[in-house]
């Protein structure tokens, strides 16, 4: 598999908005559940800081998932060393070790940029979500009952976090 990950332009923003309506419609494994738009996600590239990415797994030049990086907090420094991190694939490219890839190269530019800790928040009932990042070296924390609710249904969110 020839895989290339690249960070995100706002020239990606068609692409990026495809895959959240294909995982939006899934409505299980993130508790999104309205994709956002291609203007909405141009607008998000455009306003990240540098230190901030959306990275995208490329194969064939198609985009067949990405992964995001944001500062926890930006209305004050004191959070600067803490990032949240997201990973999205198409279902036909789930388990081929994308994720894994997208997660070497996302938590080395979060290395590279001063980061020293990345949090992650998954659905609790995204069992495979969860043993993939712990598998990566990531901590559960805590749980967030009834976080979501997706068409009167309830799930927790696991909170996660990945000292570097």
């Amino acid at each position: 598999m020839d895989l290339n990950i690249h960070k995100a332009t706002i020239d990606d923003a068609r692409a990026i908005s495809s895959i959240w309506k294909v995982i939006c419609a899934e409505k299980i494994y993130t508790a999104v559940n309205i994709p956002f738009t291609s203007e909405q996600e141009r607008t998000y590239i455009a306003q990240l800081s540098d230190r901030e990415g959306i990275f995208l797994a490329e194969i064939k030049k198609q985009i067949v998932g990405f992964q995001s990086l944001d500062l926890w907090a930006k209305y004050t420094n004191s959070f600067d060393h803490v990032g949240v991190m997201g990973t999205f694939i198409l279902p036909n490219w789930r388990r081929n070790g994308i994720g894994e890839q997208l997660a070497r190269y996302t938590i080395n530019f979060a290395k590279l940029n001063r980061y020293e800790k990345i949090i992650i928040y998954v659905r609790g009932s995204n069992n495979k979500a969860q043993n993939f990042y712990k598998k990566l070296g990531f901590i559960k924390k805590g749980v967030l009952a009834k976080q979501v609710k997706l068409d009167g249904n309830y799930d927790d969110e696991i909170f996660m976090e990945l000292f570097l």
